[in-house]
């Protein structure tokens, strides 16, 4: 299968290695990928924030990178697209509240195209409610919102993901390496050594 067509969503505070990582694996392979984010034009940034773990009980969070987007989000059209990836960290918990991106979202699960999203994007997933019935995994803390849509929480070390059909998710960014390679799996990339 060639060249595919995705949709990168990602928002101000998204995680900063769950933005950069997966938009430049996807496009490092071939793909066609445009970043959007709500309320924002090709050319605008969003500021990431870095996600890490340094012995609390919880992520600490510092500034990261401001990401260039690549596309207008008020041009998506969702017909267009094969697939969707949903970028971690603070921004899911705001851009579930806008309407098109769980329109966005019904959209791809109803036509069952490949859905990635990783750490609090499954946030989004819960939101739009099309995680009834599935396996998946997010950030130990979404965990509860999975369980209350109806959705079987798959509790995996940070480094692993879980594939469900068309759905493919993982807890954080140290699981991008399993994590891109089953989208690239689910998309029907192939790569050759």
């Amino acid at each position: 299968m060639g060249k595919k067509k995705i949709l990168f969503l990602t928002g101000d505070y998204a995680e900063d290695y769950e933005t950069m990582v997966p938009f430049q694996m996807l496009t490092m392979v071939g793909h066609e990928v445009h970043a959007v984010c709500p309320g924002k034009k090709a050319g605008e940034k969003v500021q990431t924030a870095i996600h890490d773990f340094d012995g609390a009980q919880t992520y600490s969070e510092k500034p990261g990178h401001l990401f260039v987007l690549n596309y207008s989000f008020d041009e998506v059209d969702p017909t267009e697209y094969d697939a969707i990836c949903i970028a971690g960290g603070r921004a899911p918990e705001y851009l579930r509240l806008e309407q098109k991106v769980i329109d966005l979202v019904h959209h791809f699960n109803h036509f069952n195209k490949p859905i990635a999203a990783v750490c609090h994007g499954i946030q989004i997933l819960t939101a739009a409610n099309v995680v009834r019935g599935r396996r998946l995994t997010a950030y130990y803390a979404v965990g509860p919102e999975v369980t209350l849509a109806g959705g079987e929480y798959v509790n995996v070390p940070a480094t692993e993901a879980v594939v469900d059909g068309n759905l493919v998710t993982s807890p954080a960014w140290p699981g991008h390496p399993n994590w891109i390679a089953a989208f690239l799996e689910v998309l029907g990339t192939k790569i050759e050594l």
